[in-house]
Order: C-alpha cells, then structure tokens, then sequence
C-alpha cells in the first residue's frame, strides 16, 4: 500500500532528484567553492544526465495521464422523470408463516 501512494504522489521522482541532486553537488565540490557547487547544482541550468532523464519521464507520465483522463467511462443521463417505487408493505399473516418443509432430520439420529 505505501509502494502504491509513494507512486500515486509521486515521491518515487522527489527521491531520484534527490540523488541526482546529491551526486551532482558531489562531483562538483571536487572541482569548485562550495558556493559555485550549489549555484550550478541548483540553477536549472547545468542538468547532468539523471535530470534530463527524470524530467523526460516527468512529461511522457504526464502526457499518458492526459491520455487516461480523456478515456474515462461516462455514464448516460439518468431520464428526468426517473421514479423510485417502494416496494409492497409485508402483512402481519405473511412474516410470521411456517416454512415450507420440517427441517431435514438425518442428522439428530
């Protein structure tokens, strides 16, 4: 049931640019200030690989959402003189009535 949520919110791509973001901050921590490192992991500008990648995944899980929407079963108008009729009142002789046959006897012998 969580794998489900996770997937309905879609917290599964929140985690892959997590990492993305993590392994990019990495890499360039190795080659520039801390403050040049997070500007160019967080400007939208210098995506690496995982990113172009989530985001493309983003937009065809959009566009087949899109697709799945317009696909909805849709149910005809009800008639606008539609009436419920309650069913016939039971009368006192009728619920207090035997049953048909004697309960079968084959296994109290």
């Amino acid at each position: 049931m969580v794998f489900a949520l996770v997937l309905t919110t879609g917290l599964h791509w929140a985690a892959l640019q997590t990492v993305a973001w993590t392994t990019m901050l990495a890499n360039n921590l190795c080659s520039q200030s801390v403050g040049e490192a997070v500007s160019n992991t967080f400007d939208g500008e210098h995506p690496c690989s995982l990113c172009k990648a989530i985001a493309a995944a983003k937009k065809s899980q959009q566009k087949s959402e899109a697709v799945v929407s317009v696909l909805k079963m849709e149910f005809p108008p009800a008639p606008e003189n539609f009436v419920l009729i309650s069913p016939a009142p039971l009368s006192a002789d009728s619920s207090f009535q035997k049953p048909p046959l004697p309960p079968p006897r084959a296994f109290y012998v």
